[in-house]
């Protein structure tokens, strides 16, 4: 009823603005992340340009800087990662401030082991809110599953797991596995609010937190690590798509199980009585 993939995650600390340093140790813990042969290796939101956002909205830096630093879809630095994506021959997915046209969006980008593009997601809940005239800072209008190698997958960054509306959005539309690049909360309440969302629907989670990372599968952590780039692997049981056949076959499966363990329990409740 599930398929066990093996995916690693990288909690990378990008430095703010700096888009052609923060490439190159993306690329080498990417490829430091491969030698193991995942199907995926995430990495955390704001990874090409630092997650800066919160310099402009504080006054330290500009918005246009915030937009000269943002990334188009087509730029130099996605397609650098779509031959690397290609040369490993594995999936990679991580967080960038997207550039279209003269507005920016906190993104999250899903490359298969082609190097095609097969998802894109904007943030849809801001920590810090946006106003119409910050188009340095857009907020997302669509939660959107997207087909992938592993199975259909959803993004949410960072704010958006506190949220169950997003991610349960996301499994109704299909996703059998929930992808959450992030640069914050790494407390005791920020793991329990992704569990709390992996059981909810029933899905496994893989999330890359700048200083932590997290792999649910089955409702429980699978692995956890806490430091900055740090390379985590744990393997996910994903499940099946809803369909007839699925169904059936998870009834066998308990039915199978289903009389020794009514037998087991019978000779446990005759054992009681006669004590």
């Amino acid at each position: 009823m599930y398929e066990s993939v093996e995916v690693a995650t990288i909690s990378f600390q990008p430095a703010k603005w700096d888009k052609a340093g923060n490439a190159e140790k993306m690329e080498a813990l990417f490829v430091r992340a491969a030698t193991q042969s995942p199907r995926l290796i995430l990495t955390t939101e704001g990874a090409l340009e630092g997650y800066v956002v919160m310099d402009v909205i504080e006054g330290r830096a500009t918005a246009a800087a915030l937009l000269d630093v943002a990334e188009p879809i087509d730029g130099p630095y996605i397609r650098r990662f779509q031959k690397l994506a290609k040369s490993l021959n594995t999936c990679l997915a991580f967080g960038f401030a997207e550039r279209i046209g003269d507005e920016a969006y906190n993104c999250a980008l899903f490359l298969d082991q082609q190097g095609e593009i097969r998802g894109k997601y904007h943030k849809v809940q801001l920590a810090e809110g946006t106003h119409p005239s910050w188009r340095f800072n857009r907020v997302g209008n669509r939660l959107r599953a997207f087909d992938t190698p592993l199975g259909r997958a959803g993004f949410v960054i960072c704010n958006d797991r506190w949220n169950p509306q997003i991610v349960r959005a996301l499994v109704l539309d299909g996703a059998r596995i929930i992808l959450i690049p992030s640069y914050g909360d790494k407390s005791k309440r920020q793991n329990q609010a992704v569990l709390a969302r992996a059981r909810e629907n029933g899905v496994p989670i893989v999330e890359a937190n700048v200083g932590m990372n997290l792999i649910i599968s089955k409702g429980e952590i699978c692995a956890y690590q806490w430091g900055n780039n740090q390379i985590t692997y744990g393997v996910v049981d994903i499940p099946l798509a809803p369909s007839a056949a699925a169904a059936r076959q998870a009834e066998q499966n308990y039915l199978q199980a289903q009389t020794p363990e009514m037998e087991r329990r019978y000779h446990k409740t005759v054992d009681r009585i006669r004590l």
